[in-house]
């Protein structure tokens, strides 16, 4: 009887197209936006070639993302009516997202999410001749963003698309994808990466991105 039910189950679901599911390992993650202050930091600071200044090349390096995800804040009513208790949202939250990044050997992935949060910070290494050794050593934080675009550490254009292969040569469809643009997006933290003697095994950095809000491309 079990085999029945589960034999007329997986057809109702062929025919429903429920039984094709997405598979979690394709997709790409693009960096874009950033304000030419910040990229010119990036040059400067930590002699990045354009590639990654500017965030083209770091998307690609990309081994683990998540998709974003909200949820709403909410207030509770009362004796509306009688022995009920109703919700209201009222504000909608939007949950950090956590990227991984592989480390290349010149460590470019590294030096560029480690020159973003110095410019957040307002870090003044050009002015600073002990490069933060001394001890009268300051920070003054960076505006978020500048009016024109050009000034500011948040990045207008973080995106991630999940898309799917159409058939066994790798093509794919238009439809067969969903993306995610990040706005305001910059890097809120960045995980310890340890390092030990033994077998040897790849070096990521992970990275955990805040955001204003972001919207289904």
């Amino acid at each position: 009887m079990a085999g029945i039910i589960s034999k007329y189950k997986m057809g109702t679901l062929t025919k429903m197209d429920i039984s094709k599911v997405s598979l979690n390992n394709q997709y790409q993650v693009n960096i874009s936006g950033i304000t030419a202050d910040l990229e010119f930091y990036l040059r400067q600071l930590y002699n990045l070639p354009e590639q990654y200044s500017s965030g083209k090349d770091i998307g690609i390096m990309c081994s683990d993302a998540t998709l974003p995800t909200s949820s709403f804040a909410t207030a509770e009513v009362k004796d509306n009516y009688q022995g009920i208790n109703q919700q209201f949202a009222h504000s909608r939250l939007y949950i950090d997202s956590d990227f991984t990044f592989y480390v290349d050997t010149n460590y470019n992935t590294l030096k560029f999410f480690e020159g973003w949060m110095d410019y957040v910070a307002g870090d003044d290494n050009f002015k600073s001749v002990d490069r933060g050794d001394g001890n009268n050593y300051y920070r003054r934080f960076n505006y978020p963003m500048g009016r024109d675009g050009k000034v500011g550490y948040k990045s207008d254009n973080l995106m991630i698309t999940k898309f799917e292969r159409s058939n066994g040569v790798g093509e794919v469809t238009e439809s067969a994808e969903i993306s995610y643009k990040f706005i305001n997006a910059f890097p809120k933290g960045m995980t310890s990466m340890p390092v030990q003697y033994g077998n040897a095994d790849l070096l990521k950095v992970n990275v955990q991105f805040a955001y204003d809000r972001y919207i289904v491309v």
